[in-house]
């Protein structure tokens, strides 16, 4: 059975925008996933770390006929093909996927929790998230992504259109 899956994607090293749009591309190619919607691309301040370089991000969906943990590998290697390297939590990256619902799936375990434990602070994955699917209700919160996006506090996160300035 395949699950609709919603995946962050984002990058502060290099060329970002040619970073995230390869790394989607490639994760479309993935044996038992096909690409079935994506967001605007957006220019995102850093979020918990200082002197950073700005972010894109996006999200984008696919239609996975593979199991989550099949999932998370395929992305780890993307990343690692894209050039990621995983030196500490928080560090720069040239590309991050980061699976944030996968259907309705709920789970925590030592590799992977989902949904994205963080994804309902974060406007850089909220504010997509709404252009695509502003009426899905978050599994554990039980709100809309709309609704999640309303609650954010204004604290700082600036999340803009690429191509706005």
């Amino acid at each position: 059975m395949s699950e609709i899956t919603y995946i962050g994607v984002g990058s502060n090293l290099g060329d970002k925008l040619d970073n995230c749009r390869k790394a989607i591309d490639r994760v479309g190619k993935i044996s038992g996933c096909r690409l079935t919607s994506q967001s605007d691309f957006f220019r995102t301040s850093p979020v918990g770390v200082e002197g950073h370089d700005w972010y894109v991000n996006a999200v984008f969906s696919i239609e996975a006929d593979i199991t989550a943990y099949r999932l998370l590998k395929s992305l780890l290697a993307v990343e690692m093909d894209l050039g990621r390297e995983r030196k500490k939590k928080w560090d720069p990256r040239a590309i991050d996927l980061d699976i944030l619902l996968y259907g309705q799936t709920v789970m925590d375990e030592k590799e992977l929790t989902i949904p994205h434990p963080y994804m309902h602070l974060r406007k850089f994955v909220l504010l997509p998230m709404s252009q695509l699917i502003p009426d899905m209700v978050h599994p554990v919160l039980g709100k809309t992504i709309a609704e999640l996006l309303g609650d954010l506090a204004e604290d700082g996160q600036v999340v803009f259109p690429m191509g706005a300035d």
